[in-house]
């Protein structure tokens, strides 16, 4: 079992190994009166990887708080779209990075208001400076180290809605907060889960939709010289309060934007 904490009634312990050391995990959905469509995906998502990290948590239980929580909270909301956090920790301890053996791992839970939709037109993006490193024995885990995150966004100009970071290897690999597809001559194509340091439930819902529709989809990685004007067919960035968003331009140069790929995303059966 866990310690629950509601960020709202009162904070986690001093000796958090969250706070100290960023041991921990974090997930994000979109709440929709007292129901969240893709609760099932994230929960699945936060014991699997949660797992990874050797922090050990009932699915069961962390299915009956998020129903109990979105019950309790969905009438502050009054029918309009909210957010709700899990953030996993290891639990507290002493000093240093060894782990107390049988800590009890610590959720704290918040919740707000979802932002604003993007423009239905498409949204403005750019390349970050910050490169992003994957260490392969965390790739896909949405750890609650986001530091490269951090600095990419804080980086952002202004009036940008996202900027694409790159690995060493020179490959786009995803945004600050967002996974990506592009559309090509071929079909769709997305990078692989082994390059991403978040491997989203979005992403991983859009790929069963292509998939179920018979759209052709590989995932590859993503080049550079894919993403200019004479060769890409559109480019989509995924997350799971923001769902589908076309892109109109990428570094001042105007991209095709269509609603396709939402389209296919949301008239698909595959959402729980």
């Amino acid at each position: 079992m866990f310690q629950l904490f509601r960020a709202d009634e009162e904070g986690v312990p001093s000796d958090d190994r969250g706070l100290a050391y960023g041991d921990g995990l974090f997930e994000t959905l979109r709440v929709s009166g007292d129901h969240a469509p893709l609760l099932n995906p994230h929960l699945d998502r936060l014991v699997r990887d949660a797992g990874r990290l050797g922090i050990p948590v009932p699915r069961g239980d962390l299915e009956k708080t998020c129903l109990q929580i979105m019950a309790r909270e969905a009438g502050q909301y009054d029918g309009r779209p909210w957010v709700l956090k899990l953030i996993l920790t290891r639990g507290g301890s002493g000093r240093g990075y060894q782990p107390e053996p049988g800590a009890s791992p610590h959720l704290l839970v918040r919740h707000g208001p979802a932002p604003d939709a993007p423009p239905e037109g498409g949204v403005d993006i750019d390349f970050s400076p910050v490169p992003l490193t994957v260490n392969p024995v965390l790739a896909g885990i949405k750890s609650l180290n986001r530091l490269e995150q951090v600095m990419a966004a804080k980086a952002m100009p202004e009036g940008i809605f996202e900027v694409l970071m790159s690995n060493a290897e020179g490959q786009v690999v995803e945004g600050t907060r967002t996974n990506l597809f592009l559309a090509t001559d071929d079909g769709w194509q997305t990078p692989p889960a082994s390059t991403l340091a978040v491997c989203g439930v979005m992403r991983r819902h859009v790929l069963a939709c292509l998939h179920n529709a018979g759209e052709p989809v590989v995932e590859a990685p993503v080049t550079l010289d894919q993403l200019g004007p004479d060769r890409c067919r559109g480019l989509y960035l995924t997350n799971s309060v923001l769902g589908v968003v076309p892109v109109r331009t990428l570094a001042g140069q105007a991209l095709p934007v269509t609603r396709r790929l939402a389209t296919i995303a949301f008239s698909s059966q595959v959402m729980e």
